[in-house]
């Protein structure tokens, strides 16, 4: 057995999940008499993609042609499918539900499954989390069916094939075994064949040989029934990444005041560094969720260049980010959840500090990226990344400052002895720009030469420092670089290069000035 007995997984299936979102975007359509129907065009004809509980009452059911329903209901309510606002409204859902677990998948068509392993406690019990998910859905106008099982997909197949309920453990093997077919999930072949060899339920087929269910139906009926009876691990996918450390508070009261809410971050900003020292690990990247009472959920994520292991830096940080957002943060009826969740940390390591008790200059400066990413966007501060290449224009890499790793493979290349000139200028052209020389030796470098329209004479030559192009990356018609550091007859110094070599017969090689010495 794969599965663990002791996880719970709850499905929610919105079976009018169409219909209840036409509804909140407009209140007056739940108060009239007619049936709300969702009709979009499928094989050249209008039909019924989704009624409301009203109509599916009437006898009115998904796949029903527009006409049919005109012909039994004069006066309908019509409206014309939107899957675009449909997975919108279920991404809200989804986001809601991470009020009660931070895993959280979606489950198309119209559902959600959240692993609830390890946070029943947090509500009670069993059935004081699940009535108080429908309290909440029903009062913001959403008709849901559930089901709480050890597995996914034991969860899925009862709230969409049953009446749902919280199965208990020891019984969930016999209520399997009562479901339909259809609760399999297979292709309609499959499931025609098997209801003319006189099966109707999910106990007909398990108790049939595997061998031969996999030679007539595939491994895929095998895998499904696995997975139903938890002898086959199939995991959910986490709509978002699962925090590594996460702490929260949960309000008596919807709390209103930004003072408030401001003092709680800093609470929970001691709460969760106290947990990340004792895995002697910093946070990179915080993310603060703030769940309100009327079910928007608002989230604001923190980025730094190195672990912040402090509550006083965190807190500076999240006040920057606060202050800057381009829509405020809005408590409305209050907020009745506060959460501070780590998603990405790495080890820390003991930092000398100076004699004095100062910060080192390098944190100072790593302070100040963090703040300036937070006020300006992380996309606008950059930082200089050394790449393993020889060729120059490609040996240095922009990066947003605050995701470059501090533990580098490739570290910038040890500079000449302080007292020699640098080998490299520190401005390149991008792209080089080309140079006309004059009395040239061949393979040498160049008596004198043309840029922007100055003639330069050339008093001291040092090189060639020889180039080859990465064959494994160039063209065919790359040539090698022979480099040369210039100075003039003003004292001015360059760094060109010719492409190309008299010696290997490459056809007019042409010259290049790529950067200047300061």
């Amino acid at each position: 057995m794969f599965s663990d007995r002791s996880s719970r997984f709850l499905a929610l299936w919105f079976p009018h999940l169409p219909t209840d979102r036409l509804k909140r975007e407009n209140p007056g359509r739940a108060h009239t008499d007619q049936h709300l129907v969702v009709v979009d065009k499928l094989a050249n004809a209008l039909r019924l993609t989704a009624v409301d509980e009203k109509a599916a009452k009437a006898g009115l059911y998904k796949g029903m042609a527009l006409t049919d329903a005109r012909a039994q209901f004069e006066r309908l309510d019509i409206a014309f499918a939107s899957p675009r606002k449909d997975a919108v409204l279920l991404e809200k859902l989804a986001d809601w539900c991470d009020r009660y677990t931070p895993i959280v998948a979606l489950d198309e068509p119209h559902g959600l499954i959240l692993d609830l392993t390890g946070c029943i406690h947090l509500f009670g019990d069993e059935n004081s989390l699940v009535q108080d998910i429908h309290k909440r859905l029903f009062h913001s106008g959403m008709i849901v069916r559930s089901a709480l099982a050890s597995n996914p997909a034991a969860a899925r197949a009862f709230a969409r094939h049953s009446p749902g309920g919280n199965i208990a453990m020891n019984d969930e093997t016999h209520r399997l075994y009562t479901l339909p077919l259809l609760s399999l999930d297979i292709e309609e072949t499959h499931l025609a064949s098997l209801k003319r060899a006189g099966l109707r339920s999910v106990g007909d087929i398990d108790v049939l040989p595997r061998a031969a269910l996999t030679a007539r139906f595939g491994a895929s009926l095998v895998d499904r029934l696995d997975a139903l009876f938890g002898r086959q691990d199939k995991p959910i996918t986490p709509r978002r990444i699962v925090p590594v450390c996460l702490v929260e508070r949960r309000m008596a009261e919807p709390l209103v005041a930004m003072e408030s809410v401001e003092q709680i971050l800093l609470s929970l900003s001691d709460e969760l560094f106290h947990r990340l020292q004792q895995r002697v690990e910093g946070a990179r990247e915080v993310e603060a969720c703030f769940f309100r009472a009327d079910g928007d959920v608002r989230r604001i994520s923190i980025q730094t260049g190195r672990p912040v292991t402090e509550t006083r830096t965190l807190f500076r940080l999240l006040k920057e980010r606060l202050s800057t957002l381009s829509d405020p943060l809005d408590a409305g009826y209050g907020f009745d959840i506060i959460r501070l969740a780590a998603v990405l940390v790495e080890r820390t390591q003991a930092i000398q500090r100076s004699l004095d008790n100062r910060t080192q200059e390098t944190e100072e400066i790593n302070t100040l990226v963090d703040r300036l990413s937070i006020r300006l966007g992380s996309s606008r501060v950059l930082r200089a990344v050394p790449v393993d290449t020889h060729i120059p224009e490609r040996a240095v890499l922009m990066e947003p400052a605050i995701k470059a790793k501090s533990d580098t493979s490739f570290e910038w290349p040890l500079g000449s002895h302080p007292d020699n000139p640098p080998e490299r200028p520190i401005r390149l052209f991008q792209p080089a720009e080309r140079i006309e020389v004059t009395f040239e030796v061949p393979d040498a470098a160049p008596a004198r030469f043309v840029w922007r329209r100055v003639q330069h004479i050339i008093v001291l030559a040092e090189g060639p420092e020889r180039i080859a192009p990465e064959w494994w990356r160039e063209h065919a018609g790359a040539l090698t670089r022979d480099y040369y550091r210039l100075e003039d007859n003003k004292g001015r110094r360059f760094w060109a290069f010719r492409e190309g070599l008299y010696e290997r017969g490459d056809p007019a090689p042409r010259w290049f000035l790529h950067g200047i010495f300061a």
